[in-house]
């Protein structure tokens, strides 16, 4: 399956997995891709010492464990979308290492926020981590504890702040409006402008303030324009906000089915994997979250 052409699921059988799978297959009934099914197994290191092969039985066994979660998850995958192709990989080692490779050439990943042995109340997994922080295309963390977003009119959610990879989650975010023909809410927040140091020892008036967001509304405007024409289907609210980015973005995304942000926006460190803003929805947003990062 090549780039741009399939979403990749992580399947561990797990409550978030399988709310995974669910979001993935309707994405890709509404997309026009194919679904890629990804599993791993690992010989637990406990069993044997260091030097110490395993026979050959238990690998066998621990792959049909795996193919009866990935035929699990297929079947649940065609009772949502029945037409769509549907492939799988499995691979024997990390997940974190599989996922990563499979990146490379997929459209977006989507994968529970944490998956099978995680601990109980443990938000965030290691591996969902890993893969947000450094996978090649945009990925999708899908809590159990939110909406799958199966709803046809819910609109989707996009965080906007001027930046490369705003601008990157902006274009995908408008994609996938177009795809499912629903609304797309934009919401710019400009509590953290530079603008906010300049008037924080002014007693501004109030109509200094609405001088201001004025022209937040100017540069969000502009800002969403081309990609507007691109996409004239596509219905697009304004939102301007003066709030904590992390807050205004969870609240415009209740009832939202999806929300997309950029993995880290102005004022980011250079280099930085993931910003606080981003990964502070891993843990809040109230629908499915797509991360967005720079080599998406």
């Amino acid at each position: 399956m090549a780039r741009e052409n399939s979403v990749v699921v992580a399947v561990d059988g797990s409550k978030a997995s399988t709310a995974a799978v669910e979001w993935a297959a309707r994405t890709a009934e509404a997309r026009g891709l194919d679904l890629r099914l990804a599993a791993s197994y690992t010989m637990p290191q406990f069993l044997y010492a260091e030097g110490m092969v395993p026979p050959q039985e238990l690998f066998d066994e621990l792959l049909a464990e795996t193919m009866e979660t990935i035929n699990a998850a297929e079947a649940h995958a065609r009772s949502i979308a029945t037409d769509i192709k549907i492939g799988h990989t499995v691979a024997e080692g990390s997940p974190i290492d599989m996922l990563l490779e499979l990146s490379k050439d997929a459209a977006m990943i989507a994968m529970g926020s944490r998956g099978l042995g995680g601990l109980s109340g443990m938000v965030m997994g290691s591996v969902s981590a890993a893969v947000v922080s450094h996978a090649s295309c945009p990925v999708v963390v899908v809590r159990e504890d939110t909406a799958t977003a199966d709803s046809t009119t819910a609109p989707i959610v996009v965080g906007v702040d001027g930046s490369e990879v705003s601008d990157k989650a902006v274009e995908f975010a408008f994609a996938e409006a177009q795809a499912r023909n629903v609304p797309l809410r934009a919401v710019h927040t400009w509590m953290d402008m530079q603008v906010q140091a300049s008037l924080a020892g002014l007693s501004a008036a109030q109509e200094e303030w609405d001088v201001v967001e004025e022209e937040q509304h100017k540069l969000l405007a502009e800002r969403l324009a081309g990609y507007q024409s691109e996409y004239p289907g596509v219905e697009v609210e304004k939102v301007i906000t003066r709030d904590r980015p992390v807050r205004a973005l969870a609240d415009a995304a209740q009832g939202a089915q999806l929300l997309v942000v950029g993995s880290h926006g102005r004022g980011g460190f250079r280099g930085m994997l993931l910003g606080s803003t981003s990964r502070a929805l891993l843990q809040s947003a109230p629908c499915p979250l797509v991360v967005v990062r720079p080599n998406s």
